[in-house]
């Protein structure tokens, strides 16, 4: 293999925790200098995976190559990763200078030298001004940039992130994913962010790898995950399609796809469960035979043209292009 001195690849990587296979046989290579995002349900083996990698888990079969370099068995800090955790894991009796240069004190780096460092991440994530704080006087996207700063003081080949934005609210979720993404581009090194968040991933990612029950199930660029689901359950956890059972198979239609007529020969004869206004859009979510549900996505102004309620009977209509086989 000719390796990219930044490259990450898994080997059929395997954990069990007893009986109970957590990640089973995934092999997987991962773009260099992209932003990756883990995605899948609770349980799903993403934790396990980005753990093992870090070296915070052991690996019960299988190898995590880094530039061609097998370092499954390496201790953590000899990796050439830096993990940052869902808590951020900050010191509460150190300032923010001291925590961004904790692992360099570690190392015994001079006090000089490793505060000049860390000075350099401070400006990095703009926090330079509070760099004499302790972390209790900080808001949580100020204390997450501070982890941010301390994982990428030690100038790793690769950034593992655990759910870092599940502790924030949804507004500053928001910003700070414009701010990760900003900060891959700058750097320049792999980042690879675990999170069940389909928007947050959506949003983020260069590329997702989508995992269910120890597997991978489908890994491809963000907007192929979306537009062509090759599962049943890729289809169903990404959202925005419909997964319906007709003659040729299990078809993936997109919600937004999806019209609403008057009920009529050579129509999907639908009826009308529930209506959600969206802001920009409206859900309808219908019936059709065999108890499936469809949903329909219509800009606001075409619905409110002709709205429809709970309990109407309808047609259900869409372009056979926009359709496509799932395997269950």
């Amino acid at each position: 293999m000719n390796a990219n001195k930044q490259d990450l690849e898994l080997v059929s990587l395997t954990k069990r925790y007893g009986n109970t296979v957590a990640v089973s046989a995934i092999s997987h290579h991962f773009q260099t200098s992209s932003y990756t995002c883990l995605l899948g349900p609770s349980g799903c083996g993403k934790s396990s995976t980005l753990r093992m990698i870090a070296g915070h888990e052991t690996v019960s079969e299988g190898s995590i190559l880094l530039g061609g370099r097998d370092i499954s068995g390496l201790a953590s800090a000899k990796r050439g990763t830096a993990m940052m955790f869902q808590n951020y894991a900050l010191f509460p009796h150190l300032s923010v200078l001291d925590n961004v240069s904790f692992s360099l004190k570690m190392k015994g780096v001079s006090k000089v030298e490793r505060h000049a460092k860390a000075g350099e991440m401070l400006e990095l994530v703009d926090l330079t001004s509070l760099m004499d704080r302790l972390p209790a006087q900080l808001s949580g996207g100020q204390q997450q940039r501070v982890a941010l700063a301390r994982a990428l003081i030690t100038r790793p080949q690769v950034l593992l992130l655990d759910e870092p934005l599940s502790a924030l609210d949804p507004f500053l979720r928001i910003r700070m994913r414009s701010e990760l993404r900003k900060l891959q581009k700058e750097l320049g090194i792999s980042f690879l962010h675990v999170t069940h968040g389909q928007d947050e991933a959506l949003a983020l990612a260069d590329e997702i790898v989508v995992m269910n029950n120890a597997v991978i199930e489908q890994a491809g660029p963000a907007r192929e995950i979306f537009n062509t689901p090759k599962t049943k359950f890729v289809a169903q956890f990404m959202g925005g399609h419909n997964v319906i059972a007709l003659p040729e198979g299990n078809v993936a239609i997109r919600t937004d796809a999806v019209s609403t007529t008057a009920p009529q020969k050579g129509r999907l004869d639908a009826n009308v469960l529930t209506i959600e206004y969206q802001g920009t859009h409206v859900s309808i979510l219908t019936k059709i035979a065999g108890d499936q549900e469809v949903t329909a996505l219509m800009p606001d102004a075409d619905f409110f043209a002709k709205p429809h309620n709970p309990g109407d009977q309808i047609g259900l209509i869409w372009d056979p292009k926009n359709q496509h086989q799932v395997t269950a």
